[in-house]
């Protein structure tokens, strides 16, 4: 009899590693199958433990992730022009490899666990590169921070051209009352042709994120992004809202992503690329979870937001305007030539670091023996994956 997909995700969830083959991302279609039905689990791992440009390799784009050792790393440090979500630096590690260059910066919040689908997606990325794109051009919407109203429109009608704007609410310290003024100021920056959407990150209650919704919901919003926690929640508010609802950290940080669309949780999904896995895995989870798609960076620099620039390039659809245009939140970048958006769009192209810019923002001893440390820890997580997979 043939597997049910959750018969087959439990196997996976098992089997191999979540961070370069997800649960969430795995479907009867990409995985080998005998006569039976059953999966072919010999075939899984040879395929799972074979680069995926080997001349033996079946692996439909299943590969393992490579090591680290293959090419050198270095890690960096730039600070941000305003904080957001605590953030005052974004950090990480530049992993390079035969195929580019990939960039390991999971935040400090995220256990070795869940930061190893942040290595896996930086090993994809030097090791392996990325899918032909599909779209020269890929529009992004400008990010506004909690900041004040005043500012909030500053940031909108900025140079970047960007018609679609991405506002925080629910900021801890802060008040409905502020996230209202600065929507306000943005909708009147944007004008009634501009779409305004608002990101949560699920900082309400049920309750409050219903009552929030239908105040906010005069200034004409395209979605709220994440505004409860759970997914459970998520759907509750759903179902007493009129405003669409997208789903962020209940996809990257959830067990099991399904779920949204399983209690239709959400009209539109979010992904990144590093905390998912890698741009592959993410092209199999937007196919199967089957819902419009927003792809976020996770405020890298412009070597990370490059793999979610080749991801949304690579999508059959794109009906929304993407959280790609966050490097003019950082004071400099790793690259002379960073994703900055010209008439509210990214250019879809490699980005190449620059050595003395990586020099410039290279992290002092401490820090970079800390980095070293954690993607030591990840890479160790991948492998005893690898091996338990191959146990099998």
């Amino acid at each position: 009899m043939t597997p049910t997909l959750e018969e087959v995700r439990d196997f996976v969830s098992v089997s191999y590693p979540r961070s370069w083959a997800p649960r969430q991302v795995v479907g009867r279609g990409s995985l080998p199958l005998l006569g039976s039905g059953k999966v072919d689990k010999r075939t899984l791992v040879r395929d799972l433990s074979t680069p995926a440009d080997s001349s033996n390799s079946t692996a439909r784009g299943l590969s393992a992730p490579g090591r680290t050792n293959r090419g050198r790393t270095a890690v960096f440090s730039l600070p941000m022009k305003v904080r957001f979500r605590g953030v005052s630096h974004r950090e990480g590690v530049l992993v390079y490899g035969a195929a580019g260059v990939g960039e390991f910066s999971p935040f400090w919040d995220y256990g070795v666990e869940e930061s190893a689908s942040w290595l896996a997606a930086a090993l994809e990325a030097a090791d392996q590169g990325f899918p032909a794109p599909l779209r020269d051009f890929v529009p992004v919407n400008c990010t506004v921070p909690a900041v004040s109203p005043d500012r909030a429109a500053a940031i909108v009608t900025g140079s970047h051209g960007c018609r679609t704007a991405k506002v925080k609410v629910a900021e801890p310290g802060q008040r409905l009352d502020d996230d209202l003024a600065r929507v306000a100021a943005v909708r009147q920056a944007l004008g009634p042709g501009g779409h305004v959407r608002v990101d949560a990150n699920g900082g309400w209650t049920v309750s409050q994120a219903v009552e929030a919704i239908a105040k906010l919901a005069e200034f004409d919003l395209e979605y709220v992004e994440q505004p409860v926690a759970s997914v459970e929640e998520l759907a509750l508010v759903r179902r007493q809202v009129d405003v669409p609802i997208a789903a962020d950290e209940s996809i990257r940080r959830a067990a099991d992503p399904y779920r949204v669309k399983d209690l239709a949780a959400a009209d539109i999904v979010v992904l990144k690329v590093q905390p998912l896995g890698g741009v592959s895995a993410c092209l199999r989870l937007a196919e199967e979870i089957a819902l419009p798609v927003v792809v976020s960076s996770a405020l890298e620099s412009s070597v990370g937001i490059a793999a979610g620039l080749a991801l949304a390039a690579a999508l059959p659809e794109l009906p929304y305007a993407c959280g790609l245009a966050t490097a003019p939140m950082l004071t400099r970048d790793l690259t002379s030539d960073p994703l900055m958006p010209v008439d509210g769009r990214l250019a879809v192209r490699a980005v190449q670091p620059a050595a003395e810019l990586v020099e410039a923002a290279r992290a002092d001893a401490a820090m970079a023996r800390r980095w070293r440390d954690r993607l030591e820890q990840c890479q160790r997580v991948l492998d005893a994956r690898i091996l338990d997979a191959q146990r099998l």
